[in-house]
């Protein structure tokens, strides 16, 4: 096999401008108006299962349908702060001092209620205060203990178990968020763009994946949509593994997986480059990776032309299938995507294990990602996001870097 045709390397500039403080204050403008739909589609929905209230625990909901939005992590110290009601007629947002003021700030619209280690004691009145007999609870994301202690507290209410009211919302995407989440993907191409030429062989994960968080950081992020990924050689075989102490050799390839946030929606992208000239083997099965990524988008692209509707997992049994004709089917174990917002991970699921009969949301924004994993030798990913609007007839990556076989450190 002749030498790798290596993508030409991208400039930071070669891509769109970061955010700036007037695209920010649209957006925050953006929320602001299309908060009371978003709430009545929660409160249609209580009207049409017969329940009287809401309550909601996910931060990604809280921001949703509130606007107060608690920092990435923070919910492991905030307590039931930023937890949420909606009720028939009010929204109540519950916080300790820490956070008074900032729900007050970033939810004018909702009820304050001050709540730091009594919640099960004032469970009672909170729903009584919205006269509420019969509550939705987030239940995949309540501990079996305070289920517990909110039934003792209230044995005349009712919780009912609820999963993925919000969640389904969430996935159809507005204007504005398809913006946040396009931006996000900017930050994090300039970023990598940026990192190319300090990548060379002897500089560690470690340090490459931190020097990668400071570009992004520093270039328009407010936060890591998660925690940067960079693995060489055998250790790109491990999926969502961590970087380390271990310097880059020549011949390896190196993956990067990483997104970032921007007022509050992420962004997620993995590229998989070479350190030197790949071996024959290597650049196999990039190729391999490619075609499958290029399947299942060029599908979506005929699908929404033809007016067809299709499913997550029929888009993943595209792809699947590249790389089982590859005879690599079980090197790929994950979904080939899933969708991201709020959260790095949410719905739609691309992948074996979504319904049969769950259409694609439309507007909507999902990774897809193949890969091929060979343990203790390499592994491969590609991944982009993809915007895709049936009724716009849109399929756009909003993933900008090269997607081609790239060599770097040479």
């Amino acid at each position: 096999m002749s030498s790798v045709r290596s993508a030409p390397r991208p400039l930071p500039a070669d891509f769109r401008s970061p955010p700036s403080q007037a695209d920010r204050s649209e957006w925050a403008e953006a929320d602001r108006a299309a908060r009371p739909a978003r709430l009545a589609r929660v409160r249609e929905r209580l009207v049409r299962d017969g329940l009287d209230a809401y309550f909601g625990v996910r931060p990604e909901n809280t921001r949703y349908l509130t606007g107060f939005a608690l920092r990435d992590g923070e919910e492991k110290v905030a307590g039931h702060s930023g937890q949420f009601f909606v009720g028939g007629e009010e929204v109540v947002v519950l916080a300790d001092s820490r956070y008074t003021i900032q729900t007050r700030r970033e939810a004018p619209d909702a009820r304050v209620e001050f709540v730091y280690g009594d919640f099960p004691q004032r469970w009672p009145g909170l729903v009584s205060s919205l006269g509420a007999r019969r509550v939705a609870v987030e239940a995949g994301f309540v501990s079996h203990a305070l289920w517990g202690r909110l039934s003792a507290a209230a044995p005349s209410v009712e919780l009912v178990p609820v999963e993925g009211w919000v969640e389904e919302d969430r996935a159809t995407k507005e204007p504005a968020e398809l913006e946040r989440v396009a931006a996000a993907c900017t930050v994090a191409d300039r970023a990598l763009a940026a990192l190319l030429p300090s990548i060379r062989v002897g500089r560690t994960e470690h340090e490459l994946a931190l020097e990668l968080e400071w570009h992004m950081r520093t270039g328009g992020a407010e936060a890591l949509a998660f925690d940067v990924t960079a693995l060489a050689g055998p250790e790109a075989a491990l999926p969502h593994g961590s970087p380390g102490d271990r310097p880059v050799q020549g011949g390896q390839v190196l993956l990067f997986d990483f997104g970032s946030q921007v007022h509050g929606y992420r962004s997620d992208m993995t590229r998989t480059l070479f350190v030197g000239e790949p071996s024959p083997r290597d650049l196999e099965i990039y190729e391999l990776v490619e075609r499958s990524q290029a399947a299942a988008i060029t599908e979506l692209e005929r699908a929404v032309r033809a007016g067809e509707p299709l499913t997550g997992r029929g888009v993943d049994g595209l792809a699947r299938q590249v790389i089982e004709a590859a005879g690599h089917g079980e090197h790929f174990g994950h979904g080939t995507g899933h969708g991201i917002g709020l959260a790095t991970h949410e719905l739609p699921t691309l992948g074996r294990t979504a319904p049969v009969d769950a259409l694609l949301p439309s507007p909507t924004v999902f990774s897809v990602e193949p890969g091929v994993y060979l343990e203790g030798e390499m592994g491969v990913r590609i991944e982009d996001l993809v915007l895709f609007d049936r009724s716009a007839g849109r399929v756009e990556r909003l993933t900008q870097f090269p997607r081609e076989a790239m060599v770097v450190g040479a």
